[in-house]
């Protein structure tokens, strides 16, 4: 994971369909055993210890390649795009039954660690690393053609992360330059990019970064306000400007860090105020026993999980139209929260690196080896 940086969802007023959701989420059964056969052979439901019932699971598609796919931007149940190792992106329009090869030809060999799409033909890619390395592409065709729109100079800076308010106005983050956070703006929907001036981020901690796993160590909701995951210092904090990047403030979490493995490796805001955050310890096999935590006041203060998943989660999310529901995953599996993310159970074993949900209740999760798959029901 190199020097271990490596590691416009407009809302729809169906409330009751987020509560149903939700119901079925902790009591339905998985129908389509063929889907099941697919998954990976350690990759298997898990009951719910209290009811008995089996909660739906991923179902993995075919997307005809071994690529690692860190970055995940889901549009709809239909469509998605994924992007990831080797300058590898990938667009569905047809719910994963096939995928398109839609790669940047002037992105072969680098690392794909994020994508964000506002549809299906408009998505803008972050390409991370050292230098000029770090790198954004923009298409507004369905990826038949790619411009980069920013490739990084300075070779002191990291690009981890990218995300969107809407479809003109979005940042994307750096570790520590000159001992703060570098953030990139712009209102153009990517087409270009300024550095913002620093004045107002806070100092960084010896050691801190952010951890490009998932495409969620920045993360937005609203109009304005915007989040920043780290770890690897002495403690694991959140970051948070409510001006689009200008002023921000830092708290901290209750996931352990004091380690360059350890932190907070994704955030997930259902609104401004309610947030939760998932890490841990990425080393394989490395215990991570309090690997979430909850935010009811926009990430000003952090409470622990009271059962927390089991280990290291690189990605999370909500489930949309529900206040109470979400997801998170890693490479040992996904674990589901009905109470607003105080208690986590495992659903399923196969291994996943990153999650987004849309509006219209379709969630896809994506990994290692080509592994992209839909929540099935």
């Amino acid at each position: 994971m190199g020097k271990l940086r490596s590691v416009v969802r407009a809302g729809l007023a169906v409330g009751a369909c987020g509560a149903a959701l939700a119901l079925a989420m902790s009591t339905a059964v998985p129908a389509n055993a063929e889907a099941h056969a697919k998954s990976t052979p350690e990759a298997k439901p898990v009951p719910d210890t209290k009811s008995g019932a089996y909660s739906p699971r991923w179902h993995l598609t075919d997307t005809g390649t071994d690529a690692r796919f860190r970055g995940l931007a889901a549009v709809s149940r239909k469509a998605a795009w994924v992007a990831g190792t080797g300058g590898t992106v990938l667009r569905t329009a047809d719910g994963g039954r096939t995928w398109r090869d839609v790669s940047p030809p002037a992105a072969s060999g680098l690392e794909f660690r994020d994508i964000e799409a506002f549809d299906g033909r408009r998505a803008v890619a972050l390409a991370i690393g050292e230098g000029e390395a770090s790198r954004i592409f923009r298409t507004e065709n369905g990826g038949a053609s790619w411009t980069e729109s920013f490739r990084n100079t300075d070779p002191s800076a990291f690009y981890d992360c990218v995300t969107f308010f809407d479809s003109r106005n979005g940042l994307a983050m750096s570790d520590p330059v000159d001992g703060k956070y570098r953030i990139l703006s712009t209102g153009d929907g990517g087409a270009s990019w300024k550095v913002l001036p620093d004045a107002g981020m806070p100092a960084a901690l010896p050691g801190e970064a952010g951890f490009a796993a998932s495409g969620q160590c920045l993360v937005s909701s609203g109009p304005r306000d915007v989040w920043l995951a780290t770890g690897g210092g002495a403690t694991a904090r959140v970051l948070h400007s409510s001006d689009r990047g200008v002023h921000w403030t830092a708290s901290e979490s209750t996931i352990p860090a004091g380690d360059p493995a350890r932190g907070v490796f994704a955030l997930a805001f259902r609104d401004r105020t309610h947030g939760i955050a998932v890490g841990g310890d990425f080393g394989a096999g490395q215990p991570s026993p309090k690997a979430a935590a909850v935010s009811g006041d926009a990430g000003r203060t952090w409470t622990q999980a009271k059962n927390p998943p089991a280990a290291y989660r690189s990605g999370v999310a909500w489930l949309a139209h529900s206040r109470t529901t979400a997801l998170a995953v890693g490479p040992t599996g996904t674990d589901l929260t009905t109470d607003g993310g105080r208690d986590w159970r495992t659903v399923d074993t196969g291994s996943y690196d990153t999650v987004d949900c849309t509006p219209d209740l379709g969630c896809w999760a994506a990994g290692e080896q080509g592994r992209v798959a839909r929540l099935g029901f």
